[in-house]
């Protein structure tokens, strides 16, 4: 793997029109090749039985990201057994890099607040450019002041994105009853959603 390459990691359950908006604008913004969509195998701060399989949320981030020719999708970490780390998934991306390749890693503002809960957090920084998106409701100073106060040496850029207050929770929760999700998501996740029954 070379060049300036974008990492965009979460459950995507489901993916939907915000994470597209962040992985563009990361993409202009920063200058990058390519981003990578990494879909969590087993999140380390979710519970299994609230997760969807990894397969249908693979699916339909393939299907949400299909005519993006910047954007690509990897297995790594739902083929990899145990919980999925951020820290380990960013040692094998860095350990299959060549040296001059610059790995972007990409998150929303709600990701600050909870980064000291992750595993090897201030080691994740040494090996990534840690870019931290807005989101509606989160304020990125007072997450920076919250690292200060815990003395964690924890560098993020910070990247405007517009606004778009959009959560998988919620998308969910409105596929339970019956209320609209268009222009939230892809149609083509709308519709391998209602095709195969999830979030009922």
């Amino acid at each position: 793997m070379t060049g300036r390459i974008g990492i965009l990691g979460g459950t995507f359950d489901p993916i939907h029109m915000g994470h597209l908006v962040c992985a563009d604008q990361a993409r202009c913004q920063y200058n990058l090749d390519k981003v990578l969509f990494m879909v969590a195998g087993q999140p380390a701060l979710k519970d299994a039985a609230d997760v969807s399989p990894a397969e249908h949320r693979y699916q339909m981030a393939l299907l949400a990201t299909a005519d993006n020719p910047f954007f690509e999708l990897s297995r790594l970490e739902i083929d990899r057994a145990g919980t999925s780390y951020t820290i380990d998934t960013l040692k094998e991306l860095r350990r299959r890099s060549a040296s001059t390749t610059k790995l972007f890693f990409i998150c929303g503002a709600d990701a600050l607040f909870e980064i000291l809960s992750w595993k090897d957090a201030e080691k994740i920084a040494e090996l990534a450019t840690f870019v931290c998106a807005t989101r509606p409701g989160y304020d990125l100073d007072e997450a920076r002041a919250l690292l200060e106060r815990q003395a964690v040496d924890f560098r993020f850029e910070q990247m405007e994105v517009p606004l778009l207050d959009i959560s998988s929770s919620d998308l969910r929760e409105r596929f339970q009853s019956g209320r609209s999700v268009r222009y939230l998501v892809p149609e083509e996740v709308e519709r391998y959603v209602r095709e195969r029954g999830l979030y009922l």
